[in-house]
């Protein structure tokens, strides 16, 4: 260790400024972090975090020394709220539940519900464009989608007889971020009327789960034969009752809590920008038709994917990934002690002027073949990188790709004149309030 130095950063006495920030606006914390260049130090009461923002900082964090990083501020307290399933878990626990889970995302299994994902939009669509006076909550309809996708695709169950799914989730997340900016120090009996819908939600998820176990095995016995994730966690002999509320939850939220706001902030920026909603539409014509869209369409979809690519690029579904420093370490020449609270920021990373032209600005084709050579493969991470790279990255972008192209194909989504679109970052960059929008058909 041959580096003694602690990068720069605001003083101290910023600590309390740092904390509201905290609370009520962490997005402008960690662009404000920005202004000391790639590596910053913040104390922030009694934590000191060590923020960090050029791909090779992050390589070396997610990927070439990820054994020494594990989950850190936030998802250690958020583990009160979610237990110990694959977004918190650690060591052999996670790499027993990655094993169990990782053959539920193949290749093969993913591309075979095509179908299912194309159905499951053809039946979005028909949703959006029934007729009415006033505008769509689009991003309620996503979620709803993304619910219905999961559902069948991963459990092999029908989701939507749980009405309260969604809402349940939303009180899971507004506890973890709760734990997240007080730090953990609120005890957890307290009867605070957050704590308390948080626990009457983790019942009712909890009974969610219950009841899709108790259905599965009445229907195949106690050792199903599936090759869904539901299967694959009853028939495990490791995992109990608890393992496996904790495992359904977290697959539940993260599952469909991601593509949900992707798309969200996809329609918003479309909505914005009339000549990419043209584009979209031409594309979705030429490569569909009027038929639903098969796998092996995906790679004809390129604008819509670059469409994705860039609304995650400025949105991206998870907006931090901290981790905690097991050890001492180095990075880009700073001393990092064990213990140590390392954030990195896909938000901030992705509007890296040095890495990319106009940040700022929404423009699908930065992620051209041309454009895109010679940008460092750690510059761009909307699904994380190294050892816990997100299993669900296929399934996600077959649901997102088909859902713009069938939607574009057929509508146009505009914007509600004064409403004000709102980044809400929780475990995921979601749109706070709603996404209203005013749906037109087209020819």
């Amino acid at each position: 260790m041959t580096a003694h130095r602690r990068p720069p950063g605001p003083p101290r006495s910023a600590s309390p400024r740092l904390l509201r920030q905290l609370a009520g606006d962490r997005l402008a914390m960690m662009t404000g972090l920005m202004a000391y260049g790639d590596a910053a130090h913040v104390a922030l009461g009694p934590k000191a975090l060590y923020f960090f923002n050029h791909p090779d900082h992050v390589k070396h964090v997610l990927a070439d020394n990820a054994g020494n990083y594990h989950k850190g501020i936030g998802l250690i307290q958020a583990r009160r709220a979610l237990g110990d399933g694959l977004l918190t878990s650690e060591g052999e626990l996670w790499r027993e539940q990655r094993r169990m889970i990782q053959p539920a995302f193949a290749h093969k299994r993913i591309s075979a519900q095509a179908g299912t994902v194309a159905r499951q939009a053809a039946r979005l669509v028909d949703r959006l464009a029934a007729p009415r006076d006033e505008p769509v909550d689009v991003l309620r309809e996503l979620t709803a989608f993304t619910l219905g996708v999961l559902g069948h695709t991963l459990l092999d169950a029908e989701l939507g007889a749980f009405g309260s799914v969604d809402r349940a989730f939303e009180s899971v997340q507004d506890q973890a971020m709760f734990e997240m900016v007080t730090l953990g120090m609120v005890p957890a009996w307290l009867p605070l009327p957050r704590q308390l819908r948080f626990r009457r939600a983790r019942r009712y998820l909890q009974h969610v789960v219950d009841s899709l176990v108790a259905e599965r095995v009445a229907a195949d016995g106690e050792r199903p034969g599936g090759d869904d994730v539901l299967s694959r966690l009853i028939v495990a002999p490791e995992v109990g009752q608890q393992r496996m509320r904790d495992e359904l939850v977290t697959l539940l939220l993260a599952g469909h809590e991601t593509t949900a706001s992707t798309l969200g902030w996809t329609f918003h920026l479309v909505g914005q920008h009339r000549e990419v909603a043209e584009r979209l539409h031409a594309e979705a014509v030429e490569v569909l038709g009027d038929r639903l869209p098969e796998y092996t369409d995906l790679a004809r979809l390129r604008y819509t994917g670059s469409v994705l690519s860039e609304a995650m690029r400025l949105y991206p579904p998870v907006w931090i990934l901290p981790r905690l420093a097991q050890g001492d370490d180095e990075i880009g020449g700073y001393h990092v002690p064990a213990g140590a609270d390392v954030l990195v920021s896909p938000y901030t990373l992705h509007r890296h002027p040095g890495f990319w032209s106009d940040p700022l600005r929404f423009d699908p084709d930065r992620f051209d073949a041309d454009r895109s050579a010679g940008r460092p493969r750690y510059a761009y991470i909307p699904f994380g990188a190294g050892p816990r790279f997100c299993v669900g990255n296929s399934l996600g972008m077959m649901e997102a790709t088909m859902v713009l192209a069938m939607v574009s194909r057929r509508l146009r989504l505009d914007a509600v004149p004064g409403h004000r679109v709102v980044p809400e970052p929780m475990l995921s960059l979601r749109i706070r309030g709603g996404l209203p929008m005013r749906v037109h058909a087209l020819r």
